[in-house]
């Protein structure tokens, strides 16, 4: 059994694999596992990964047939990690050459159950950035599951095997949804710590957070998938109301993005991030959301017509300043 578990699914990142791999097989803590699954690539990586294996037996490569997206892979290498704690690195990114040792020691705090890394963004030329995450010890999961709503804390992080293993990543939508293990591993948490170690996060303009794509209506979708998870646990009023306060910022946030990309859109990729938003707004329990909010203008619910909602976005962003831009009939 391995100290720490190191999931690392790949899909077509050849050459960024050797600065991964390199950094984990160079911690100063040895007692580890980095399994790696090949999601199906049509590059080299799998040959890549198999090159690292022969070298280090601490590396295990899984090479899939289909490709199914990240939670999926990782799931598959969940189910045979055996360390006392689980962590992932993606495929693109490195860690500090101590970050796993200081991962571990930040476990042997008294009901310590996720501990977060130090994240820094990578740019194209290497500048870095630190991500805006305020100083703690440790708090309690619930807290940090609030704090991750709004990303007021990031979601690097290892865990408890036992937790991982009962809370496997959600892979109901390709993009997004393993946000929503994130949240319940914190919510599920005792105590969440924060560590020095580092996680270097490369920025790359070519992934799904950074391009226009329909599947940034995923978001959506995986936010109303967290809020079945929260009703399944028992998840409290509070709880809930704070989450459906967000999911609906969220659809907000949703039309934002339609209004200013949707003419990077096929017409039926249009169609469907309508259909997806139109449910969202159909489905928020306007109970639980923040009373003061639905009065503002741009976030009146308005559900007695989706055009007359519509309007009210386009006519919000337009004054917002986004005159001009990517205009289409309502």
């Amino acid at each position: 059994m391995a100290k720490i578990s190191v999931l690392v699914a790949v899909y077509n990142t050849a050459p960024f694999l050797p600065q991964c791999l390199d950094s984990l097989l160079s911690q100063t803590l040895e007692d580890m596992e980095v399994i790696c699954i090949d999601d199906a690539s049509t590059d080299n990586s799998l040959d890549v990964l198999h090159r690292y294996a022969g070298r280090d037996a601490r590396v295990r490569v899984i090479a899939l047939d289909e490709n199914r997206g990240q939670a999926h892979a990782r799931n598959v290498g969940l189910s045979c990690a055996t360390g006392d704690y689980i962590t992932f690195v993606d495929s693109d990114d490195w860690l500090s050459s101590d970050a796993l040792e200081q991962v571990c020691a930040a476990f042997c705090q008294e009901g310590v159950d996720c501990v977060l890394f130090r994240v820094l963004y990578v740019y194209a030329g290497g500048r870095q950035k630190a991500y805006p995450m305020p100083c703690f010890e440790t708090m309690s999961g619930e807290e940090a599951f609030r704090k991750s709503l709004t990303w007021e804390i990031h979601g690097c992080y290892a865990v408890r095997g036992p937790i991982h293993k009962a809370y496997p990543y959600d892979d109901s939508q390709r993009a997004y949804s393993d946000d929503n293990t994130t949240r319940i591993h914190y919510y599920h948490s005792r105590r969440v710590a924060c560590c020095d170690g580092a996680y270097y996060y490369r920025q790359r303009p070519a992934s799904v957070t950074h391009r226009a794509s329909v599947r940034r209506f995923d978001f959506l979708l995986a936010n109303e998938r967290m809020r079945r998870q929260l009703i399944e646990i028992g998840a409290s009023d509070e709880i809930l109301c704070c989450y459906e306060t967000e999911r609906w910022l969220n659809l907000v946030g949703g039309y934002l993005f339609y209004y200013l990309h949707r003419r990077e859109l096929s017409a039926a990729d249009r169609r469907k991030g309508r259909k997806i938003m139109r449910h969202v707004w159909q489905t928020v329990n306007l109970k639980q959301v923040q009373s003061s909010l639905k009065r503002k203008f741009g976030y009146m619910p308005l559900h007695c017509s989706w055009l007359l909602f519509r309007l009210q976005e386009e006519l919000y962003f337009l004054l917002r300043g986004f005159a001009g831009r990517n205009k289409e009939t309502v």
